[in-house]
């Protein structure tokens, strides 16, 4: 079992990577870290991994959090991104999985959907949101 992170670059990024590095260290597992880009080029994709790796390293490093192993899981955002991180969270056999949310307005809402919503609802494994800006 692992925790698994949906991860998107955003200003709120550091501290959804803190948390999931929290939650796997306190569970004695790994950590999963989901990505959805928009194209996989196999030379592109393994410096991509590497890079994140480092930043997750970084993070968790800075929280003082260590020990805990990172494995990256890339997928193209072709289809329905809550259903991609969803399926990459089932394959990486994720316990819990670590999601970011920032504020909307309730308009925002009616218009864009949510992908957090989205995850929440279809969710078959526990779901930790971590409200940003």
């Amino acid at each position: 079992m692992t925790v698994a992170v949906a991860h998107k670059v955003s200003r709120t990024a550091h501290l959804v990577l803190r948390e999931a590095g929290r939650e796997a260290s306190l569970r004695g597992t790994g950590l999963a870290v989901i990505e959805i880009i928009e194209s996989i080029d196999l030379d592109i994709a393994d410096a991509h991994r590497r890079g994140l790796v480092d930043e997750v390293e970084k993070v968790l490093g800075e929280a003082g959090i260590t020990g805990v192993p990172v494995e990256v899981h890339l997928a193209t955002g072709e289809d329905d991104i809550s259903d991609a991180v969803l399926a990459l969270a089932k394959q990486a056999e994720a316990e819990v999985l670590v999601i970011g949310a920032r504020r909307r307005t309730p308009v925002g809402k009616f218009l864009l959907g949510s992908f957090t919503q989205a995850i929440i609802l279809d969710a078959e494994i526990p779901v930790l949101v971590v409200k940003g800006d």
